[in-house]
């Protein structure tokens, strides 16, 4: 950025200084009568980027955050640390990896039964939301991860989603975390299967369907 930033950059940075929630780039320029600011969004990205805070973008969303090497300054001295069950971490990253899905879903990739207090915690925590109902008979309620998951996470989008051995290689499956690599080794066996099963029950759907017409 050179020493006198322009003023639609100027105007940006106000804006996301001021803003309470993070905003989207669509957000800011209807707040700054329809500019075009996705390249003052770079610009102050790359401003702050060696500064004590940072602009990021996460999940679509723009905002100020701590840079990440000083977090640990603003840390309460008190600080309680929450840790997933293994049924809620398996269940996130069923969630996360084949997002959306329902309950049954879930169930048979995690091969036992999902506790009805198990998505309450990621629903009250705000990483999984429910994304409506699947066109099949029941039409069963299906899941998906939100904004704040990825935010969480400090992913910009699923897409940056780590593998098994990505994970591995950075240190972050512990004995205690082999929950979340078995979820992820059993979502892909089960994925032929899940598919196939989808495509059975949709195909009964549409042939109960014609059957109605027919009568």
């Amino acid at each position: 950025m050179s020493e006198r930033p322009d003023d639609l950059v100027r105007a940006v940075e106000a804006t996301l200084f001021a803003a309470e929630m993070p905003m989207t780039a669509e957000a800011i320029s209807t707040h700054l009568g329809g500019a075009d600011v996705k390249a003052a969004l770079r610009e102050l990205a790359a401003h702050y980027e060696e500064r004590g805070i940072a602009v990021v973008e996460r999940a679509g969303r723009w905002h100020f955050q701590t840079a990440a090497d000083l977090a640990h300054l603003l840390r309460r001295e008190r600080e309680e640390t929450r840790r997933l069950s293994r049924a809620a971490t398996e269940t996130l990253a069923i969630v996360a990896y084949h997002e959306p899905v329902s309950r049954a879903e879930i169930e048979a990739i995690r091969g036992v039964q999902t506790a009805k207090g198990t998505l309450d915690v990621l629903l009250e925590a705000g990483w999984v939301r429910v994304a409506g109902r699947r066109e099949v008979p029941g039409r069963p309620v299906i899941y998906a991860t939100t904004p704040e998951f990825l935010a969480h996470f400090g992913l910009s989008s699923r897409k940056d989603l780590p593998g098994i051995d990505e994970l591995k290689a950075a240190g972050l499956l512990d004995p205690v975390d082999d929950a979340l690599e078995a979820a992820l080794t059993r979502s892909e066996e089960a994925a032929a299967e899940e598919k196939e099963t989808r495509q059975a029950d949709e195909n009964w759907s549409d042939g109960l369907a014609s059957e109605d017409e027919s009568a």
